[in-house]
C-alpha cells in the first residue's frame, strides 16, 4: 500500500512539475526614456490569463500573443507568450507584481520582478525602427551659459524643444524633472509658449523655450546636471494623401531627453581671500545708514546693515556690527528685495538693528567691512563704512561726568555714589485702607452658588459635544464641503498660474463630490460620477458638464492654457457646483 502511495505521490509532484509559467524581462535597468519588453511565458494553454497592473509603467505594446508547438521522437512540446512593451511613468526602484494564470483548476503565478529606473540615457540610433522621421524631427536640448563657474557665480540652463516644420506637437507631458544637487537653483516662470524659429546644427527648426534655470553651484569640481525628459504626442505626415491631394497625418509619441550636462564649478582662490569674506560672490555695493545719531535718554535709533547688487544676495550672511557696552542693541530684522531674472540674483538685503543707549555720552560704532569675490576681476574686494557716533543728550552719567567713546569705557567706569540711590524712594506714605469684607456680601453668595447653576449647562454642552463628535460620517461631510469652498477660492487666487490653479480647481471639484455624494477618491471614476449624479437626479447637461470640466482640469495641467481659457472654467465651475446644489436630492 505504501508502495503505491509512493507512485501516486511520484505522477502528481510529476504533472505539477510540469507546468511552468515564468516572467521575463529585457533588462532589469533602463532610462526613464527606454522601453521595456516583458514576456510572460507558459508550457500550457492555460486559461484566463491575469496581467498584473504594471504600476508606474505605461502600456504603449501589447499584449501580443505567440503560439508554438512541435512534436519531436514521440514528444509534443508547447509555448504561449504574452508579449507587453512598457514605458516608465517614474524613476527609482519598480517592481513589476505577479501575473496569475488558471491550468486545470489551479492558480499559478510569476515571481515578482524587480526593476530599476534611472534618469534618461544615450538612445542608439536602430535601423529598423519605423519612427525615424519622427527622431530627426525632434530634439530636445538644454543651453547652458557657462560650462565653466566658479561657486556661487550664477550660471543659466534654458530648454528648448525644437521640431521640424512638417510635424504637429499635440500634447507634451514632463516624465522626470531634473534633480538640481548641489545647486542652489530657481526656475523663471515661462507663462506662455511662443514658437519661434530657429537653428539646429546648420538646419532651420521652429522651436519653444520650455523652461528656464537660474543655478549657483555650491561645491567645486565636476557637477551633473540631471536630463530634463519629455513625453510628446506628434502628428507625423504619411505617403498617402486625401481626395483633394493633401497629406494625411498619423498620431504618434515620442519620449526626448536633453540629456546630462556636466559643469566643471572652479573653487574660490585662496590668495587674497579676506578673513571676514562669508561667500559673496558678485558685485555690490555696502552701506550702514544709522536713522538718526542724536538721541536723548530712552529714545531708540536703528542702523541699518544693507548689501545690494548683482551676486548671491541669499547665500550669505551681512556683518554683524559692534557697539559700546553703553548700547543695547537688538537682533536684527532681515528684509530681502531679491528678483531672479535670467542673469541672476539682483536686488537688496538689509538687517536692521534697535539701539537703546543706557547712559549719557558719545559712543562711537566702529567702522564695518564687507567682502566679495567679483569673478569679472577673479579678485577679492572689500568695502569699509565710516565711523558712526551716536550722541545721547541727557540721561545718567558715568563716574566724572565724562562721555563714553569707546568699547570698554562703560565697562571700567562705575556709577557714582552721589547718584547710585537718586531714583529710590527713602520716605514711605501710608495710607489707610477702608475695604469692607467680601464675606456675607451679594458677590460672595454669587460667587458660591455659580458654579452649581452651571452644572446643568455643562452637562447638556458635554452631551451635544458627544453626538457631533460620534457623527464622524457628518463631520467628514462638514470638512469636506469646507475644503470645497477653501479649494475654490483659492482656485480664484491663481486665476493665471496654470497649474496651481488646476490643481485647486479639481481639489475643489473632487470634496465637492465628498460632502454632497459620500464618496471616496478612490470611488471616483467617471462612471461611477454619472450613475451616482443620475440617482440623486441630477440634470444630464449639469453632469454633462461637471464630467468636461474634470477632464479639462487633468489635460489643461499639461497642456498651454490661456487666462481667458481658465476664467472660462472658474466661471463654469462656479455655476456647475451651483447647478448641482439645486439638483441633487
Amino acid at each position: 500500500m505504501k508502495k503505491y502511495f509512493f507512485l501516486l505521490l511520484l505522477i502528481v509532484q510529476g504533472v505539477i512539475a510540469q507546468v511552468q509559467f515564468d516572467a521575463k524581462v529585457s533588462k532589469t535597468t533602463l532610462g526613464i526614456n527606454e522601453r521595456l519588453r516583458i514576456d510572460f511565458v507558459m508550457n500550457v494553454d492555460g486559461d484566463n490569463f491575469i496581467p498584473p497592473s504594471f504600476d508606474g509603467f505605461r502600456i504603449v505594446g501589447g499584449p501580443s500573443q505567440q503560439v508554438s508547438q512541435s512534436w519531436i521522437n514521440g514528444k509534443s512540446s508547447f509555448n504561449k507568450v504574452y508579449s507587453y512593451f512598457l514605458l516608465p511613468t517614474q524613476r527609482g526602484n519598480l517592481t513589476i507584481k505577479q501575473a496569475a494564470l488558471e491550468y486545470q483548476g489551479q492558480i499559478y503565478k510569476t515571481t515578482p520582478i524587480n526593476v530599476t529606473v534611472t534618469a534618461a540615457v544615450e538612445q542608439p540610433r536602430d535601423p529598423n525602427d519605423t519612427n525615424v522621421s519622427v527622431d530627426d524631427a525632434l530634439h530636445l536640448v538644454a543651453d547652458v551659459n557657462n560650462n565653466s563657474p566658479y561657486i556661487n557665480q550664477p550660471i543659466t540652463v534654458v530648454y528648448k524643444l525644437y521640431f521640424s516644420y512638417n510635424i504637429g506637437i499635440t500634447n507634451w507631458r514632463e516624465l522626470d524633472k531634473p534633480k538640481y544637487n548641489d545647486f542652489w537653483s530657481q526656475n523663471i516662470d515661462i507663462k506662455k509658449l511662443v514658437a519661434e524659429e530657429g537653428t539646429y546644427k546648420g538646419e532651420k527648426y521652429r522651436y519653444v523655450t520650455l523652461r528656464k534655470v537660474v543655478l549657483y553651484p555650491q561645491k567645486s569640481g565636476a557637477l551633473e546636471i540631471e536630463p530634463l525628459s519629455l513625453d510628446i504626442d506628434v502628428e507625423v505626415p504619411t505617403n498617402r494623401r486625401d481626395i483633394f491631394g493633401r497629406v494625411l497625418m498619423t498620431r504618434d509619441h515620442k519620449r526626448v531627453s536633453a540629456g546630462s550636462r556636466s559643469i566643471q564649478v572652479k573653487p574660490l582662490p585662496e590668495t587674497g581671500k579676506p578673513l571676514d569674506f562669508s561667500g559673496a560672490v558678485g558685485k555690490f555695493d555696502f552701506q550702514v545708514v544709522p536713522s538718526r545719531t542724536t538721541l536723548k535718554h530712552g529714545e531708540s535709533t536703528e542702523l541699518n546693515v544693507s548689501v545690494s547688487g548683482n551676486g548671491n544676495l541669499k547665500l550669505f550672511n551681512l556683518p554683524k556690527p559692534v557697539v559700546p557696552s553703553a548700547l543695547e542693541i537688538y537682533d536684527p530684522v532681515h528684509t530681502e528685495s531679491v528678483s531672479t531674472p535670467l542673469t541672476g540674483m539682483t536686488g537688496r538685503i538689509s538687517d536692521k538693528y534697535t539701539i537703546i543707549p543706557q547712559f549719557k555720552g558719545n559712543y562711537t560704532i566702529k567702522p564695518m567691512s564687507f567682502s566679495y569675490f567679483d569673478p569679472s576681476s577673479k579678485t577679492y574686494k572689500t568695502l569699509t563704512s565710516q565711523e558712526v557716533v551716536i550722541s545721547v543728550l541727557d540721561g545718567p552719567t558715568t563716574s566724572g561726568n565724562a562721555p563714553v567713546a569707546s568699547d570698554n569705557a562703560v565697562a571700567k567706569n562705575t556709577i557714582s555714589k552721589t547718584d547710585q540711590f537718586k531714583y529710590i524712594h527713602l520716605k514711605t506714605k501710608l495710607r489707610p485702607s477702608n475695604r469692607t469684607s467680601i464675606l456675607g456680601s451679594t458677590l460672595f453668595y454669587s460667587l458660591l452658588i455659580g458654579p452649581f447653576l452651571l452644572i446643568p449647562f455643562i452637562i447638556l454642552f458635554k452631551k451635544k459635544k458627544e453626538a457631533i463628535d460620534g457623527d464622524t460620517a457628518g463631520l467628514k461631510l462638514k470638512l469636506n464641503n469646507r475644503l470645497a469652498k477653501k479649494y475654490l477660492s483659492e482656485a480664484k487666487k491663481q486665476l493665471g498660474n496654470k497649474e496651481p490653479f488646476y490643481v485647486a480647481l479639481e481639489k475643489s471639484l473632487h470634496n465637492f463630490l465628498k460632502a454632497k455624494l459620500k464618496i471616496e477618491t478612490s470611488e471616483m471614476s467617471k462612471e461611477k460620477i454619472k450613475e451616482i449624479l443620475a440617482d440623486k437626479k441630477a440634470q444630464n447637461d449639469t453632469i454633462a458638464h461637471f464630467i468636461e470640466l474634470t477632464e479639462n482640469c487633468e489635460q489643461a495641467r499639461y497642456a498651454p492654457s490661456s487666462s481667458v481659457a481658465m476664467q472660462h472654467d472658474y466661471d463654469k465651475a462656479v455655476l456647475v457646483i451651483s447647478e448641482l446644489e439645486k439638483q441633487i436630492s
